[in-house]
């Protein structure tokens, strides 16, 4: 009996995704998961006739194409820079710092877990290293100071989580990659030969308001419970040691991180690097931090020695000011050569000194042991992702989830509604790279074809995957907050403390919606018009024809 070749392909792309989320969700390791199940229907579908055997001899040059894409390369230099800066102890200095300025407040170590948090995502891009950083140093701090679990614990799961869309964010770099892709296949489906491009840059400046606002969120929420639940977040008493000298250790503290946050996001801006190439300039200015940071240890004295902090905050002033007068007076080039030139000196000064020298290299080397660990397995699920793409795709699943989409109520909005949440349900079980890899190739060309704005989708996704990050029960920054708190604290305490933060999650979501603005703004202001979305989209759409020609 005959049957339709083209309904059995997309009834094994259906049957693919299920497979795929069921044996997830069973522990096994993701990127064969992906690639394995991915390549045994094709196999199947080779043997009905739904799947071109020759398309298999596509995927090497496919493979190739992303270890050698250039937009990609800035993943393992922001991770580099994160991990230096957690391993060499900056993060630690600025958490212990900006918790002694606002602890003697009502509700002041969680402001500081809020500002901090802000900070190292910036600096960072690493949610798993902010949370256990902010978690084994804040967490104890805040309990001795008689903090309710639940508001330690949400603070510093939600503060860490900012590092999902606050810039120089892997996941916002690796999301702009596949958006180029969608969106430049929905232009030229529907007659633009000359798409826009959706770069890092633009999802950077499209991301900055709304984390931004995120930021804000959290600090209100803490001084809300600071009026009405004093007994909840109480101040921290401080010694006369303690406040003696805390102005420098202030500015010594913050000048560091928001050093490397204007390199790295000042290159872009001006246009003096791409995002790709103030990956670099942020990995370098680390590796002169860590220097300076090291330097100042065995030179000038243990942390806390008056002598030291004075030191360091003139030394950072007048780091400040060569940096204001080097860029006054050659511009953005000018600074990058002195930052080159202070790394080398720096460099030079720790290799002049034998102990220094030891424990400068054991610093640079366990994180770069970190950065291949956190890098070979993003880039092995997005290989996995591939396969699973190329088969997908190629059985009809881009039609089944087009005709999917385009059947909800409501249009656009129904369609970008039911993304969300499938997006928000995934966001229990699965992991960020895994739906990003995953959902976002397979639902995007549709959205864009339906009009939706590249930049603004893409900017949405990032929130959901943040609030993805908080949600019980699965939720991957109680789970780093879990494998470092106190057995004192329950598991369904974090889980509580958790709940009003993605509240508020879900009211930024609501605001970007109702106001698309927020995201659109400031990427039009700092690099002109940009993609403003697909053009108005045709009576009927394209066929699945175009998808299988990208092939």
């Amino acid at each position: 009996m005959a049957f339709d070749v083209s309904l059995v392909g997309q009834l094994m792309a259906a049957g693919l995704f299920l497979a795929i989320l069921a044996l997830l969700m069973t522990g096994y390791l993701v990127a064969f998961t992906l690639g394995g199940l991915a390549i045994l229907f094709g196999f199947a579908g080779m043997w009905v006739g739904a799947f071109d055997e020759r398309l298999f001899a596509a995927l090497p040059n496919r493979f190739w194409g992303i270890i050698t894409n250039p937009v990609l390369i800035a993943v393992p230099l922001f991770v580099f820079m994160g991990v230096v800066l957690e391993r060499s102890g900056i993060a630690e200095s600025l958490l212990t710092t900006m918790g002694q300025v606002f602890g003697r407040m009502r509700g002041g170590l969680a402001l500081s877990v809020v500002l901090v948090g802000a900070l190292l995502a910036a600096a960072t891009g690493v949610v798993g290293a902010t949370v256990v950083t902010m978690g084994l140093l804040s967490l104890p701090a805040m309990m001795r100071a008689g903090y309710d679990p639940k508001l330690a614990t949400g603070t510093i799961c939600a503060a860490g989580t900012l590092g999902q869309i606050l810039p120089p964010s892997t996941v916002l770099i690796f999301m702009a990659d596949i958006l180029q892709g969608a969106n430049s296949a929905a232009q030229l489906a529907m007659g633009n030969f000359a798409p826009d491009t959706v770069s890092v840059g633009d999802l950077f400046a499209g991301a900055m308001i709304p984390s931004l606002i995120l930021a804000a969120f959290y600090a209100g929420y803490v001084i809300f419970r600071a009026i009405v639940a004093p007994e909840s977040c109480p101040p921290v008493a401080m010694t006369d040691a303690e406040r003696r000298g805390l102005g420098r250790r202030v500015v010594s503290a913050l000048i560091p991180p928001l050093v490397l946050i204007m390199a790295v996001l000042g290159s872009i801006v001006a246009g003096v690097a791409t995002p790709t190439e103030s990956a670099s300039v942020g990995a370098l200015g680390a590796l002169f931090l860590a220097a300076v940071k090291l330097l100042a240890d065995t030179h000038l004295g243990a942390p806390g020695d008056p002598r030291r902090d004075l030191n360091l905050f003139w030394f950072w002033l007048g780091f400040l000011g060569v940096l204001a007068i080097t860029g006054w007076l050659f511009g953005g080039p000018g600074l990058l050569n002195l930052m080159l030139g202070v790394l080398v000196a720096s460099l030079l000064a720790v290799v002049a000194s034998g102990p220094l020298r030891r424990r400068y290299f054991d610093t640079l080397f366990r994180s770069c042991v970190s950065t291949m660990s956190i890098t070979s397995m993003v880039f092995i699920i997005l290989l996995g992702a591939t396969a699973f793409a190329l088969v997908f795709t190629q059985m009809g699943g881009t039609a089944m989830v087009r005709g999917f989409l385009e059947a909800m109520p409501g249009g656009q909005t129904g369609a970008l509604l039911m993304v969300f949440l499938i997006i928000f349900v995934l966001g229990f079980f699965l992991d960020t790279f895994e739906i990003l890899f995953i959902v976002v190739p397979i639902t995007a060309p549709v959205l864009l074809m339906m009009g939706v704005d590249p930049i603004w989708l893409g900017v949405m996704m990032g929130v959901l995957l943040q609030t993805s990050f908080l949600t019980p029960p699965f939720g991957f920054s109680l789970f780093y907050l879990r494998g470092v708190a106190p057995r004192t604290i329950t598991t369904p305490q974090i889980y509580r403390g958790a709940i009003p933060f993605i509240g508020l999650q879900i009211v930024a979501l609501s605001i970007l919606w109702i106001w698309p603005e927020t995201v659109t703004w400031l990427p039009e202001v700092i690099f002109g018009a940009g993609p403003g979305g697909a053009p108005e989209a045709p009576a009927e759409l394209p066929t699945d024809d175009f998808f299988d020609d990208d092939w």
